[in-house]
């Protein structure tokens, strides 16, 4: 079976649910998740800087992470396991802007998520996962900032039944400013 590129769009205007070329027959798969050409031919310019990969336990939430300098488009997928995969608009002046959308993420169905920039992005590890990261911009750490994953504001419906509300955040997540901070630093 062969399955070619499609893009989905989401509630947001430049932000994609990407479901890869993948290829199978009795050996299993075969995956291109990305191909500058075929994103181009779909209007997203995402030139490759750095990949990188997240190993988490079940129940982690990566809070709603972004660079406020040196912005991060990202495309996302999740290479093992299952993750709630969440994206919150920050564009000032955009229709959706403190809007947020979130898609269920797994190794079976293979899908991406195309994060543009001024959006902030975070999961909730549904199962034990390894996430793939592309990214079109290098990670600063000193630039990373984020929104609290509980943010009264943002008010993303996490499915935190499906790790018994029992969740892992890091010291680093636990500190991260509300929404209503963040907007007034615009």
């Amino acid at each position: 079976m062969i399955q070619k590129f499609s893009f989905e769009k989401t509630i947001f205007d430049n932000a994609f649910l990407i479901n890869p070329f993948v290829a199978t027959d009795e050996r299993g798969a075969f995956i291109k998740d990305y191909s500058q050409e075929v994103f181009e031919q779909n209007g997203i310019d995402h030139e490759l800087k750095e990949v990188f990969y997240t190993v988490s336990k079940k129940g982690v939430i990566r809070a709603m992470h972004f660079q406020k300098v040196m912005q991060q488009p990202k495309l996302v997928r999740c290479v093992s396991g299952h993750v709630y995969d969440v994206i919150a608009d920050l564009r000032p002046g955009s229709p959706t802007f403190g809007k947020w959308q979130g898609f269920d993420l797994t190794g079976e169905n293979h899908k991406c998520l195309y994060i543009p920039k001024e959006f902030a992005h975070g999961y909730l590890v549904i199962e034990d996962s390894v996430v793939s990261y592309k990214c079109a911009e290098k990670f600063y750490g000193e630039h990373d900032t984020g929104i609290m994953y509980n943010d009264p504001d943002l008010a993303i419906d996490w499915p935190l039944e499906l790790v018994n509300n029992e969740i892992i955040l890091s010291d680093k997540d636990k500190t991260l400013q509300s929404f209503a901070e963040f907007k007034k630093t615009l």
